[in-house]
């Protein structure tokens, strides 16, 4: 049963022109990187450096981040790859969905880091910049996640439920009955949703606090990387999704743990070793 407000999902995540396919996951991701990159740019210009320079870094940081935020999901849930009646191929098909968001900002990183070899921008600079504008690029991806018709919480009845469809996710469309009507598994809290909104609600407090207050070389990236899973950590405790536990705990509610705790120690690091220049 759906609830009669229920917000939508598609019924389709993908369409064809003739040959091509284009899905809309891989869509918002694309989309989500353009406006990474040009806040990025706009910040980092603010801090002196030349125009292009985000540009130039996002082609060794995107795709790192992309192999990174794959692996990560295929080593967290390798299952569906290499478990039983699994397909290795399927490890592939990031638009079927499927990135972590550890593994991408990590393996991300290290790609900005070579990128950043050959311009005279400080690695710590860049990511305080970067920052804001990667968690929009991450809301605005969240997007793909409601196309997909995933990412899902407990059935639910508030207004605000999300009508979610049986999907094939290899071939992008919603599963239909014998009548050819899309078949509905129910309303759910659209944990997608809420994270995407929290995503966009950081971005802006990063921004303002970056305004206002004097911070550390460092400390807007220390905030991000503590701030991201602070929120993710009760959105996962939401989600009904199968997922890999531990102890009974689903393994990205650990991982938030740890990269919070990081997050916190590192923002302290930077502040001190400021301290001690001044």
């Amino acid at each position: 049963m759906t609830h009669p407000s229920a917000l939508p999902s598609p019924t389709t995540a993908a369409i064809e022109i003739g040959p091509l396919t284009i899905h809309a996951y891989a869509l918002c991701i694309l989309v989500g990187i353009a406006v990474a990159v040009w806040m990025g740019d706009r910040r980092l210009r603010d801090r002196g450096a030349q125009e292009g320079v985000v540009l130039d870094v996002a082609m060794w940081a995107v795709p790192f981040g992309i192999i990174g935020g794959r692996l990560y999901h295929v080593i967290t849930t390798p299952q569906p790859y290499f478990g039983e009646n699994g397909s290795p191929v399927d490890a592939l098909k990031i638009w079927q969905g499927g990135l972590g968001i550890w593994g991408a900002v990590a393996l991300g990183a290290v790609g900005a880091w070579i990128g950043l070899r050959k311009t005279d921008v400080r690695f710590l600079d860049f990511t305080d910049a970067v920052a804001p504008g990667v968690l929009v690029a991450q809301g605005i991806g969240r997007w793909g996640n409601w196309f997909n018709n995933e990412i899902y919480g407990e059935p639910t009845d508030l207004p605000w439920g999300l009508e979610i469809h049986r999907f094939d996710a290899a071939s992008g469309h919603a599963v239909v009955d014998a009548a050819g009507t899309p078949i509905v598994l129910g309303t759910f809290q659209p944990t997608f949703l809420y994270e995407s909104l929290f995503l966009f609600a950081l971005a802006i407090v990063l921004l303002v606090v970056d305004r206002r207050v004097v911070l550390a070389r460092g400390q807007v990236l220390a905030l991000y990387v503590a701030g991201y899973p602070a929120g993710r950590l009760f959105i996962e405790m939401m989600r009904t999704d199968a997922a890999n536990t531990i102890l009974g705990l689903r393994v990205n509610i650990w991982v938030s743990v740890i990269v919070f705790t990081f997050g916190v120690v590192i923002f302290w690091i930077f502040g001190r070793r400021e301290r001690v220049r001044a």
